[in-house]
């Protein structure tokens, strides 16, 4: 069987960086981790075809090659998921799609023409799929009742991946999360009950990551990396030697909940082993709107003491807001940007309520009769405004958010969030190799200086702000440009944000 791999394009969005990855000479942040799991999982006497459309089109060749294609993909990239089953079809092609998409809202990819439904977790239902192909059907939808053991789960094809293209690779050693926010699809898709790889199995998988030449960050794409803290300690106690016994190759970024913070054994564990920074779904400030969402664990300690913490035990917190929670009280925007204010929180991920597929929110709203029936399956970004009947008025709602994102990126305000942050920052144990700078990280530098230090009205703040960091945290200075670099990405996208929404409140009120 020869199998052609096809991962969507993301639209432009928060996540997407676009001008930080030109500055880089990269094409994609994070490659397709769930496809070359599954390319792992299928029959390995197969061939295999990975094509990322964020770095690349399919050739005609790729697609006169194929047996089979596979696609897979989250509701962002619904558009072009969708497109690309229709492009299969239209070549003749057995089509098969799973993902978080399609096992939420399977109606859709089966409408667009996938012959395949493999759903749910691929561990269980891909070799289900495999048994259906062989003996010859051309249809079927799978899906699984239990989750599986994620200890059973194979090295990951990296092998597949363009690696120059990307600027981070991805791993992943647990599914699932103990909490129940009420807006979360993470536990509908992967379940309350936190289920790890064993120690020995993701060293396997760093041990391959460096195998093959891989040197940067990776993103422990965990939805909550701490959400069985015993095994994660276990795993960090066994990271940090493999770390130490090959010089710091991978710094590592990942998320988890703000109650990292109670625990100053995993932060000295997590900073040991070269992870810098952390995203924190922060969600908002208003506690009373923390408790209505079911976010428990936000209300057990003060916000602002937990952020302090995190900061002074080394790792940079990014955090997550949400704007337009039911009860919520006139003024929510505001807030949230006084709360990244005050805890220096240096990038924000800011965006509207959405209500996802078969969630608790989704469940309630629609007993409720107040999920709007034409955006019932909207494309969901940062640009996308509420999926239903908020219990203020929507065009309230998202003037804040406009309001509330152009400030939290104005540039001024930006780099003084940035250097409070780096001030206090706990200085990284790890020593990694000494190396010279590459030619690629010197063009980005001396573009940022052009940019920041000379040619905007920051420049006297950025040169004040770095010299001051390189004197008083001087471990933390490389780290602190990156960070400033950053604000190129977001001061772009948040005029993207202003334009859009505006435009989407003109037909919203039109009609």
């Amino acid at each position: 069987m020869k199998a052609l791999l096809i991962y969507p394009i993301f639209p432009p969005t928060f996540w997407s960086f676009e001008k930080i990855l030109q500055l880089l000479n990269r094409k994609v942040l994070l490659p397709p981790l769930g496809l070359i799991t599954v390319a792992a999982i299928l029959p390995q006497e197969w061939e295999f075809k990975l094509v990322d459309r964020n770095i690349r089109p399919a050739t005609e060749e790729e697609w006169e090659w194929a047996d089979l294609v596979i696609i897979s993909g989250m509701i962002v990239q619904k558009q072009d998921l969708l497109h690309q089953i229709r492009e299969a079809k239209r070549r003749g092609k057995l089509v098969a799609v799973g993902g978080p998409y399609a096992t939420s809202t399977p109606s859709e990819p089966k409408a667009a023409g996938a012959d395949f439904l493999v759903l749910d977790e691929g561990e269980i239902t891909l070799p289900m799929f495999v048994e259906a192909l062989e003996l010859g059907e051309t249809k079927g939808t799978f899906r699984a009742s239990e989750k599986p053991d994620v200890t059973t789960t194979p090295i990951p094809r990296y092998d597949l991946l363009e690696l120059d293209a990307y600027d981070l690779m991805s791993v992943q050693f647990s599914r699932g999360c103990p909490f129940q926010c009420e807006f979360c699809d993470i536990i509908v898709l992967y379940g309350r009950k936190p289920r790890t790889k064993t120690p020995t199995q993701l060293l396997k998988e760093l041990d391959y990551l460096y195998e093959l030449g891989w040197r940067r960050g990776v993103f422990m794409v965990d939805d909550n990396f701490i959400g069985n803290k015993r095994n994660v300690k276990l795993l960090l106690k066994e990271l940090k030697v493999w770390q130490q016994e090959h010089q710091y190759p991978f710094r590592f970024i990942t998320e988890a909940s703000v109650d990292l913070a109670a625990d100053p054994e995993l932060m000295d564990l997590m900073v040991d082993c070269y992870f810098w920074a952390v995203f924190l779904g922060i969600e908002t400030p208003d506690e009373e709107s923390l408790q209505l969402t079911k976010k428990f664990q936000n209300t057990r300690s003060q916000l602002n003491d937990a952020v302090e913490k995190i900061i002074r035990a080394g790792l940079r917190p990014m955090a997550g807001f949400i704007i337009g929670f039911d009860g919520e009280k006139k003024g929510a925007g505001e807030r949230i940007v006084r709360f990244a204010e005050q805890t220096a929180i240096p990038i924000t991920f800011f965006t509207m309520l959405q209500a996802l597929p078969d969630t608790a929110l989704w469940h309630r709203l629609e007993g409720e009769g107040r999920l709007k029936s034409t955006q019932k399956h909207a494309n969901i970004n940062q640009t996308t405004l509420i999926n239903f009947v908020p219990t203020r008025p929507v065009e309230e709602i998202a003037q804040e958010y406009i309001e509330a994102f152009w400030q939290l990126y104005e540039p001024h305000s930006y780099l003084d969030r940035v250097y409070r942050c780096f001030l206090k920052l706990g200085a990284p144990k790890a020593k990694p190799a000494s190396k010279l700078p590459s030619w690629t990280d010197l063009r980005a530098l001396a573009i940022l200086v052009w940019r920041q230090g000379i040619k905007r009205s920051t420049r006297w703040k950025f040169w004040h702000h770095l010299f001051s960091i390189i004197k008083q945290n001087p471990a933390v200075w490389k780290h602190y440009l990156t960070i400033c670099a950053h604000n190129e990405h977001f001061m772009e996208y948040r005029q993207i944000v202003r334009d859009q929404i505006q435009e989407k409140l003109v037909k919203l009120q039109a009609s």
